[in-house]
């Protein structure tokens, strides 16, 4: 069981005795895609729901009018199908419970935030942003702590009226005082709060948008959210929401505060030292389930110390409760590694159709694909150890249609050249194990380690994919021509 206190009122909910699970992620259109660290917490959800049978939702909420950026919201939602993190309501996937942006609900809003000042737990606000700024300012002088003094509680008698002229008002929860608000966390356990460190939250704006706070208890419950699963800053929130569960005589959902991803150095996640919109690890070539599957890894450990597993493993084995409260680290690094180990796990067909996708608005890669039709699978498998994510694949492979410009040859770059033009022309079978041997003679006569000058030479950097193999792909002919055209 769940035991939930505030003023005086215990509520007690039983986790077996729910209906069908429904978790949510409330992504804010304001950037230029979802936060890797939202992405986080969109898997976790998603895991939960799925563990459980139940359905996984996406709302927007997109009540910030003035940091709203267009597109972001469709980007949203490319970026979450993606990944494979497939919504059973959304957006655009209506469902019984929508609309699911909070621009489309604002009646619904306004109609229960009317219930809230009937029932005496909201009133209205005219403080002029004058009058706010002079109290923050005096408040702060004096070593307090900003919040709202209560002033239009006790003072506004007239409101409707105020109201009918036209005047502006904002619409305040009316926290009561001197009471202890405790909510358990399914990950940290008890937390407790003193309302008397809660200040009186706007609900509704002057514009007649709602705040977060008002939109998230409202929607929650209406779209019957049975678990709120979302990032650790929004502890300090919970208690607002407390509050207005117990207003609305609602049911409270099950909490769960999973920790922020943090950089190397302990510092919170932020674009100034990693990149943070998902999106620009697909467009970097690292593949979905390689993302989540080190996302998956962030507070959380296989049962069996495994590091590698799919997503359907990862939801039959996940428990939100296993999840460890201390902030994990997002290592690129690490990422990086766990990404190439994903790509020598595919198959040379899977990895082609990656590469593909990734590259099928690339003209190069499709002249590639096209004069190397009958050679492009051995190009992938040859590959497939060398890259570490899908963007490596066309560096290492320009070469084939672009002869690299290396500039003027020093001596023993003429030299060399001279040297395998004379035993490459001499190779009767063009196969890459009599070109290395062919190689192979002309170091060992000259007794000397020529193979980063024929890199250099052939590709324009000093290593890359095993040269023999790439030059029995390149062509006799072509190979010979362009050492004629070195010289």
């Amino acid at each position: 069981m769940l035991d939930v206190e505030c003023k005086g009122r215990t509520s007690r909910i039983s986790i077996l005795s729910m209906s069908t699970v429904r978790t949510r992620i409330a992504p804010s259109p304001t950037g230029e895609d979802i936060h890797i660290g939202n992405l986080y917490t969109a898997l976790l959800n998603y895991a939960v729901a799925k563990r459980n049978d139940g359905k996984f939702i996406v709302r927007i909420e997109d009540t910030d009018r003035e940091r709203l950026v267009l597109g972001s919201e469709e980007r949203i939602l490319r970026t979450l199908r993606d990944y494979k993190l497939a919504y059973d309501e959304g957006p655009d996937k209506p469902g019984k419970f929508g609309p699911y942006r909070q621009s489309d609900r604002l009646d619904i809003y306004k109609r229960y935030v009317l219930k809230l000042i009937h029932s005496g737990h909201a009133y209205y606000c005219f403080c002029s942003k004058e009058r706010l700024l002079e109290l923050r300012t005096k408040q702060q002088d004096q070593k307090q702590t900003p919040r709202y003094d209560k002033y239009c509680l006790t003072h506004v008698t007239n409101a409707k009226e105020r109201i009918e002229k036209g005047e502006q008002y904002v619409i305040r929860l009316n926290v009561p005082k001197d009471q202890e608000i405790i909510f358990k966390d399914l990950i940290r356990g008890m937390i407790r709060f003193d309302s008397h460190d809660i200040d009186d939250q706007v609900l509704l704006k002057s514009d007649g948008f709602p705040t977060y706070h008002l939109a998230v208890v409202v929607d929650d419950h209406l779209m019957k959210i049975t678990h709120v699963i979302r990032a650790e800053d929004w502890i300090s929130s919970t208690p607002k929401h407390v509050l207005l569960y117990n207003a609305f005589g609602w049911d409270l959902p099950l909490f769960a505060h999973v920790p922020l991803l943090r950089n190397p150095d302990k510092s919170k996640l932020s674009k100034r030292k990693n990149p943070v919109w998902a999106r620009w690890y697909l467009d970097e070539g690292f593949l979905p389930e390689a993302v989540l599957n080190f996302l998956a890894l962030m507070g959380w450990s296989h049962p069996e110390e495994k590091e590698y597993f799919s997503l359907m493993e990862f939801i039959s084995l996940f428990e939100i409760t296993d999840v460890k409260p201390v902030g994990p680290i997002f290592d690129l690094t690490k990422l990086t590694w766990m990404n190439q180990h994903y790509i020598q796990r595919l198959s040379t067909d899977s990895l082609k159709a990656r590469l593909i996708e990734y590259y099928k608005n690339d003209h190069d890669m499709k002249t590639i694909r096209t004069q190397y039709i009958d050679s492009f699978d051995a190009i992938v498998e040859i590959s497939k150890t060398r890259i570490k994510t899908l963007k490596d694949f066309f560096p290492l492979v320009r070469y084939l249609i672009y002869p690299p410009e290396i500039g003027k040859l020093n001596d023993e770059q003429k030299k060399v050249v001279l040297l395998l033009h004379d035993v490459f022309r001499n190779v009767s079978d063009w196969k890459s194990e009599e070109i290395f041997e062919a190689m192979k003679k002309l170091m060992s006569e000259y007794r000397s380690t020529k193979m980063p000058v024929f890199y250099v030479l052939f590709t324009g950097n000093k290593q890359g994919l095993p040269l023999p193999e790439m030059l029995e792909i390149l062509g006799k002919d072509e190979t010979l021509k362009r050492l004629n055209n070195m010289s």
